[in-house]
């Protein structure tokens, strides 16, 4: 393994004990909140049918868009490292170009209905991180589009804003879909367990299949003399 892949996958394995670090304490924290909220539930308000839809639809979306088809993308593009066919090569790209382009619609459709339908005081860590995501996620079109031809001086650091850019996204894309279930869980008072189950569980998927990534052709070698 070069060095630049250890180092990939080690900067990986780093952001991964972070984030589940955020999420800890992100989640101590609506703990905190929801105390505290708890005692003035005689003032709550009983939510209609319809917003509980659109918060699901909205939690949904940006699920599909920033904790699936971003990381799934990602992995796409990973298979290009040792592939040496042309045409191989330009499937895995446009493969990875259309699950990002699909995260950045369903993203902006999210995004329309929080802002159409929601209370958006940005007062909370999911509004404002969420704020900072579509920011980011628009920026990464941006840096794709105007991507240098491979041999241009620009194109290493083009190629190192996109891959931090899109890690990034990613990463905080999966810490706030948790903070999200957690927000979800304080306005319906509905169960989450096993959303938060499950999508661990994804996510575990991923980082496994991500590492396989890097390990595989070594694990294929060990049966050859």
């Amino acid at each position: 393994m070069g060095v630049q892949q250890q180092l990939g996958a080690f900067l990986f394995q780093v952001s991964i004990v972070f984030v589940m670090f955020l999420i800890v304490s992100a989640s101590e924290e609506h703990k905190k909140v929801r105390g505290r909220h708890s005692s003035r539930k005689d003032h709550s308000t009983k939510m209609s049918p319809r917003l509980q839809f659109e918060i699901t639809l909205h939690g949904l979306l940006l699920w599909a868009s920033m904790a699936f088809l971003l990381p799934v993308g990602i992995l796409v593009i990973r298979l290009s490292n040792r592939e040496g066919n042309r045409r191989r090569l330009r499937i895995i790209f446009y493969v990875h170009a259309v699950l990002q382009k699909l995260a950045v619609l369903l993203a902006t459709a999210g995004a329309v209905m929080s802002i159409k339908n929601f209370n958006n005081s940005f007062n909370n860590s999911h509004q404002r991180l969420g704020v900072a995501l579509y920011g980011i996620m628009w920026l990464q079109v941006l840096v794709g589009i105007f991507r240098p031809q491979r041999g241009s001086k620009r194109r290493s650091v083009w190629f190192f804003a996109h891959w931090i850019m899109g890690t990034a996204v990613s990463l905080l894309g999966v810490l706030n879909v948790f903070i999200g279930l957690q927000a979800y869980q304080e306005k319906t008072s509905k169960s989450i367990t096993t959303w938060k189950i499950l999508f661990s569980v994804q996510i575990c998927l991923i980082v496994i299949f991500y590492l396989l990534q890097e390990k595989w052709v070594y694990i294929k070698n060990q049966g050859v003399v």
